[in-house]
């Protein structure tokens, strides 16, 4: 099979729903590719992978490490990576820079990045950077935001506008974070690039979940996720039974023994 595009991602507004999951590591892009469009190597690592509080601490070296072993996973998903919290802001260059730096070391398709950076968007399209936009709930404006609220309830139409500048300084497709779902069927409905539901109803062109909340991993997941499996009872009891055996002296048995 060979890699999805970002042109065939915009050639599939309006038709057959797109799917996007976060992922981190090799071993996760290999299980999800065969059933992805996109792989979003999402700043959420920061939480899921290391611990961290929020987004903004995450670092260049952590989403480029992480973008490239995704994109090693995988062999049909367009890669996509998350632009860290101080990496694009300051200046167009800098988020040039950064951009340059993801696809030289990560060989990723594109970059996201949080907000309405019109300027940012038309500097990275115009040197060959596709970018896709985020819109909505951005988590890396959680201090300015208030914590992690729905938005658009009595904005709406300032995301739209946002939504439409996006569009026009070239972003091929925008994530819809936390707003309400009329407002996304709103915007989906006067864009002419697919958006990208995450708590943003089923009218969106494409979805997007963070994997561990798919799996049932996290311990209180949001509202907006759906939890497949429980494979966090699966992890707790596998690791209490290995345990148990460790304990008892019935593993290792013969068959993982070698003589």
């Amino acid at each position: 099979m060979k890699r999805l595009t970002v042109p065939r991602i915009r050639q599939q507004k309006g038709k057959e729903p797109l799917v996007m999951l976060t992922a981190y590591t090799v071993r996760m892009a290999q299980l999800m590719d065969p059933h992805c469009d996109m792989l979003l190597v999402g700043d959420s690592l920061g939480q899921v992978i290391y611990g961290l509080p929020h987004t903004v601490a995450v670092t260049m070296e952590m989403m480029a490490a992480h973008g490239a072993a995704v994109v090693r996973g995988s062999y049909h998903a367009a890669v996509i990576v998350d632009m860290p919290f101080g990496s694009y802001e300051a200046s167009p260059e800098l988020a040039l820079a950064t951009s340059v730096r993801f696809f030289k070391e990560a060989g990723v398709m594109a970059v996201k990045l949080e907000g309405a950076h019109i300027q940012t968007v038309e500097k990275l399209v115009k040197s060959g950077i596709p970018v896709m936009g985020h819109l909505g709930l951005t988590p890396q404006s959680l201090h300015q935001l208030g914590g992690y609220k729905v938005q658009g309830r009595t904005d709406g139409d300032v995301i739209v506008e946002a939504a439409k500048a996006l569009e026009a300084a070239g972003a091929f497709a925008i994530v819809l974070e936390l707003v309400p779902a009329e407002l996304a069927a709103r915007i989906t409905a006067e864009l002419t690039i697919p958006t990208i539901g995450i708590g943003a109803g089923v009218n969106c062109d494409a979805q997007v979940l963070v994997w561990t909340d798919l799996m049932g991993i996290t311990k209180k997941a949001p509202k907006l996720a759906k939890a497949y499996r429980n494979l966090r009872a699966e992890m707790l009891a596998a690791t209490n039974e290995f345990a148990d055996d460790v304990r008892s002296g019935n593993f290792p048995t013969e068959a993982q023994t070698f003589n």
